[in-house]
């Protein structure tokens, strides 16, 4: 697997409740979860315990969330296609 670096685009890979989440809009205090599947940033790496600050951000580009979550939670998402 292909080691997660900042600024890299992931995919949640199950949902994130409420309570793991640090909402930044109002207008998202309503959810119960981020569904499986919502793209983010990584903006943190915590090499020790394979860790991941994740920035959730609108089409606008305006942050609503952010998330710690472990490697086996995120898949990340490429846009070139990279030959092993």
């Amino acid at each position: 697997m292909k080691k997660v670096k900042l600024l890299d685009t992931i995919a949640t890979l199950k949902s994130i409740p409420i309570e793991r989440l640090q909402l930044i809009e109002e207008d998202y205090t309503s959810i119960e979860s981020l569904p499986s599947g919502q793209v983010g940033t990584i903006v943190e790496v915590y090499e020790q315990e394979e860790y991941y600050l994740v920035e959730f951000a609108d089409t606008q580009g305006c942050e609503y969330a952010m998330a710690t979550l472990r490697a086996d939670e995120i898949l990340v998402l490429h846009y070139d296609l990279a030959i092993a």
